[in-house]
């Protein structure tokens, strides 16, 4: 049935990591479709290059085999087990992402360059099924009878490529998605968006055995944060994130200030002490999904960053972006078994990805929200390193939906605070 369709029926803008994993499951169900980029791979992409176990859940769905593929290439690919929360006073706790790992062939997690991450996941597109574009440009978006008429050029020939009367356009193609902003209702709202910073360091120290990675409330750039995330080779990726209302607001140097706090903050400045900044500061945009938004109309889909759902507090996006890809290409069969491809019917792609991870988007905004006092982190972390049911109780937060649900309740607060 399916391979009786045209490449041209589906056509994904985008092939970062939200495109790719839509293309990984349309060619596993021998569906054909086009995948169009402006970019000319390898590319890089600012990014924290943190992959969270969502990334390995849906590789999992995919071909378990295929996390060989990273396990097998360290000086690319860095195994991660775990994430060091360090509160305001300075104080941290180790949380293991999974509380028992004796029967985990591969890490929960891993850390990598954007630029190695995306090429790898590009070699990996099935030309049998694929029609692939690179170094194409998306010019003109317009609406047809029958469907979505697309209008590109390739960046190096200025050869024009047209495609006519597309059943479904997927927009895969990040935070300025053009499908996003000509067909859908999404808007950037700095109340729901955050803006980041990375630089790339060799020689950061005292980074941990397992490479968690980290994430430090400095009281200096609350209500963001700071991370370390170790990388190979023994470079680390550094960073900060805020929320765009905050930095308007307080006509804030996101740059400046982590950087001050880099030479000056006691807690991390000696670990930095003969690290070498290697290339420059680099800024981009997070659209958050702290806020639940249509993504699908008549003849589109959003995945990834393009449909805003980074998570609200650890700012990490890889994960949600294969996660929409992966349910993504299941609704695309289902809108070609029944010959659908309007809003209405686009709905159950919506239902599907919110139903599943709305409640934890929700948590992360409410755990968003806590970096405004400054007091709690360091009460939790206080108790946490003196309460190992404690500390065992948040590892399992990363597990369990429910155990995470404890951190909304004022409940969970009032018990910690009247007991050892």
């Amino acid at each position: 049935m399916a391979n009786t369709q045209s490449p041209e029926d589906i056509v994904i803008i985008g092939a970062g990591p939200a495109g790719c994993a839509t293309s990984f499951f349309l060619s596993k169900l021998k569906i054909p479709h086009t995948i169009i980029d402006k970019a000319v791979f390898p590319r890089d992409k600012v990014c924290g290059d943190a992959l969270s176990g969502k990334v390995v859940y849906v590789f999992k769905q995919l071909d378990e085999t295929l996390l060989d593929t990273f396990s097998n290439q360290p000086q690319s690919f860095l195994p991660s087990w775990g994430v060091k929360f360090v509160a305001p006073n300075g104080k941290s706790i180790n949380i293991p992402f999974k509380s028992d790992v004796s029967n985990e062939k591969h890490a929960p997690g891993f850390i990598s360059k954007r630029i190695d991450f995306d090429y790898e996941l590009f070699k990996m597109l099935d030309p049998a099924y694929a029609n692939i574009h690179q170094g194409t440009l998306l010019k003109t978006i317009e609406r047809s009878d029958s469907g979505i008429n697309l209008y590109c050029e390739n960046e190096v020939s200025k050869k024009p490529l047209h495609f006519k009367n597309v059943k479904l356009v997927i927009g895969a193609e990040g935070d300025r998605s053009a499908v996003a902003k000509q067909l859908g209702s999404i808007k950037k709202e700095n109340e729901h968006y955050c803006a980041g910073i990375r630089a790339y360091y060799k020689g950061v120290t005292d980074m941990h055995s397992q490479n968690f990675i980290e994430l430090h409330f400095l009281e200096e750039l609350l209500p963001g944060y700071f991370w370390i995330f170790p990388l190979p080779n023994g470079m680390a990726n550094v960073g900060a994130g805020m929320l765009s209302s905050t930095v308007s607001k307080k006509r804030i140097n996101l740059k400046a200030d982590m950087l001050r706090a880099i030479k000056d903050n006691p807690n991390i400045n000696e670990r930095f002490k003969n690290a070498t900044l290697c290339g420059k500061v680099e800024g981009w945009g997070l659209p958050l999904g702290s806020k639940k938004r249509e993504i699908s109309g008549d003849n589109f889909l959003l995945t990834g960053d393009a449909a805003s759902l980074i998570d609200p507090f650890t700012g990490e996006g890889i994960g949600n972006a294969m996660y929409s890809g992966m349910l993504a290409a299941s609704h695309i069969q289902n809108c070609l078994n029944n010959n659908r491809f309007d809003a209405a019917y686009n709905k159950a792609y919506d239902l599907a990805f919110f139903s599943r991870q709305w409640d934890e988007l929700k948590l992360s905004h409410t755990m968003q929200k806590l970096c405004k006092y400054p007091w709690l982190f360091n009460f939790v972390v206080n108790k946490a390193n003196k309460n190992k049911t404690l500390r065992d109780t948040i590892s399992c937060m990363f597990e369990d939906l429910d155990m995470r649900a404890k951190l909304r309740s004022p409940k969970f607060y009032l018990q910690l605070l009247f007991n050892d």
